[in-house]
């Protein structure tokens, strides 16, 4: 993947935030609201310690250190510093709709109108809307699509990829699973538990998962989930979710919901999901 030292500066309310947290998950080292004085010495120890993706967010917030930003670049270039500075933008009356949404203050709002704060911001950013190596309007993307565009333009990963899928079993005696986004409940399946001779197994054994295979509701239920996860977890995706938990559950957590966590774990991986497993109740040994 190529090494990236991007500036992040823009139009308050703009995004930026939510380029910096996307950026976060692709993990970039990121830092809000450094002031432009520091950012010389920044890229320095980047390179001292081999830091490949960095981002910063440096804006008007900065006040008077946000001033010398332009005269910083300029040096930065004159040293044969590369970095990408990403400008991001969008019109007077989505600023103003945001603004109005959140019921922040504007940072230059201090006894000035809303719209008259906004165009003093939009002047004192030109020189840096200019000089920008990659402008972004925001006007018309919503918080999803913004963060797909950071995706598509800083990741390496498939789009399949870029949500981290956790298939988890649990046992409902022992509580929910308090961080699940799907919670399935199979205990509808004949239960190992009542069988001595697999009572102490888990479904991760063969002999428990051929009991449960002798029932026709179980590739039923399987062939069900599959249709569903193929609806559902493209959605996901392209909403701009990052994890998708999939809690399933039965009694204890050791045998049926075992069995199934792993065929949907299975299942998940050959469609070219990102997908971990976890078996909760199961003890360590």
């Amino acid at each position: 993947m190529q090494a990236h030292f991007l500036i992040i500066t823009g139009m308050s309310g703009a995004g930026k935030t939510q380029v910096i947290r996307t950026l976060e998950d692709l993990n970039f080292f990121c830092i809000d609201n450094l002031p432009a004085a520091l950012i010389p010495k920044f890229a320095e120890l980047c390179r001292q310690t081999s830091e490949q993706n960095v981002a910063l967010v440096v804006d008007i917030r900065g006040g008077r250190f946000f001033d010398k930003l332009l005269k910083v670049l300029n040096e930065m270039e004159a040293g044969g510093q590369k970095y990408e500075l990403i400008f991001l933008d969008a019109s007077d009356s989505t600023l103003v709709r945001r603004y109005k949404e959140t019921r922040r203050r504007h940072p230059l709002g201090a006894g000035t109108e809303l719209l008259k704060s906004i165009s003093n911001e939009r002047e004192l950013l030109k020189p840096l809307r200019e000089k920008a190596t990659r402008l972004i309007d925001t006007t018309n993307l919503a918080t999803s699509q913004l963060k797909n565009l950071i995706f598509d333009l800083f990741s390496d990963s498939t789009q399949k990829e870029r949500m981290n899928i956790i298939v988890r079993s649990f046992g409902f005696k022992h509580g929910l699973p308090m961080d699940s986004d799907m919670v399935l409940d199979v205990r509808f399946l004949p239960n190992p538990f009542y069988v001595e001779e697999l009572r102490a197994l888990t479904g991760n054994d063969k002999t428990v998962a051929d009991f449960i295979c002798r029932y026709p509701q179980t590739f039923q239920y399987l062939k069900l989930e599959e249709q569903l996860l193929d609806f559902l977890v493209p959605q996901y995706v392209s909403e701009g979710k990052s994890q998708l938990v999939i809690s399933v559950g039965c009694t204890g957590g050791q045998h049926r919901s075992v069995f199934i966590a792993n065929k949907l774990y299975d299942y998940l991986r050959t469609q070219g999901y990102n997908v971990e497993i976890t078996h909760r109740d199961i003890p360590a040994k």
